[in-house]
């Protein structure tokens, strides 16, 4: 169980102690786009996660890693001026290994921020970098994700039972 388990828990990216993750050493911010950067509904960026990002690049290299399709992550990418790798298949490794790999980091300087335990968690954790859990930004989800979040549901009563992990209740 210890692999969904996120390193922290913020209510959503504007939460986030980005000076903390500085002083730790963190030079990568990998985020995931639906439902963490932006509404499913969103085909541009909303201006508060433009502003958040644009802030955070003076410290920070940013990517976007999401399972959805170019044609989907492509306009974020291209706003934010971020770097972008669509069908990522998280919880596969394959794109956090491909931004190690490219970009020169170490896995201590990155972190992977997403609001599925499923996917975006357990990708991190099994590349074995820090790992931020968001909440949802909205109620509404992908097909595919309605099932990501039955499994989720589970692994949180699990959590909550033995009293590690609960939804609502932040930590670092």
């Amino acid at each position: 169980m210890g692999l969904f388990k996120p390193h922290r828990y913020y209510r959503d990216i504007y939460s986030i102690d980005y000076t903390k993750l500085k002083r730790e050493g963190i030079n990568c911010l990998i985020f995931d786009l639906d439902n963490t950067l932006g509404l499913i509904t969103n085909r541009k960026c909303p201006e508060k996660t433009r502003d958040l990002i644009r802030s955070l690049q003076k410290d920070f290299c940013i990517f976007i890693c999401s399972n959805n399709t170019k044609g989907r992550i492509k306009p974020y990418a291209r706003d934010l001026g971020v770097g972008g790798i669509s069908w990522s298949l998280k919880p596969s490794i394959r794109a956090l290994r491909k931004i190690k790999r490219n970009y020169g980091f170490n896995k201590k300087e990155m972190v992977m921020i997403g609001d599925q335990i499923v996917t975006d968690i357990l990708a991190g954790k099994r590349y074995r970098i820090k790992t931020i859990l968001v909440d949802p930004l909205g109620k509404k989800d992908l097909k595919i994700t309605g099932l990501n979040r039955v499994i989720e549901n589970f692994i949180l009563k699990k959590y909550e039972k033995r009293g590690e992990f609960e939804r609502g209740k932040y930590y670092e």
